[in-house]
């Protein structure tokens, strides 16, 4: 099978939405993550068998922008806080209780949309550098 079949293949078995019903429910992310390996074991191992060190590189820079993610939802998350906190206060004072949720959905369908494009391109890139390596090989 090729990197870009598998890649196609594990991109359909994580869903987004599903994930974030789950977390929703109080399973936890590491068992969320077992579950998937579990049920990907063979397309996993055969990926792993098929990345070449230049894919492995761009897996890393792929984990570093999840992390930069991570950071950058953390931020917007303890300033949402912070300010929430400063507005709760002058609320209470005037009896005006805050919305939040359109602000949220907004960030969170910018984070998903953006974070699924940024995916797809990598996946797409790793299939086109794996595919240009058997061409030429």
């Amino acid at each position: 099978m090729s990197i870009s079949k598998i890649l196609n293949s594990l991109e359909k078995s994580w869903v987004r939405h599903d994930i974030l019903l789950n977390i929703k429910n109080g399973i936890e992310t590491d068992e969320i993550v077992n579950e998937f390996l579990m049920k990907n074991e063979r397309q996993i191992k055969e990926l792993n068998y098929l990345l070449r060190p230049e894919d492995i590189e761009l897996l890393n820079q792929v984990e570093k922008l999840s992390t930069c993610e991570f950071k950058l939802i953390n931020e917007i998350k303890n300033l949402n806080y912070s300010e929430n906190n400063e507005n709760h206060h002058i609320m209470n004072k005037k009896k005006i209780v805050p919305s939040n949720r359109v602000f949220f959905n907004k960030i969170s369908s910018f984070m998903i949309h953006w974070s699924n494009k940024f995916v797809v391109i990598a996946l797409l890139t790793i299939s086109a550098i794996a595919l240009s390596k058997q061409a030429w090989a």
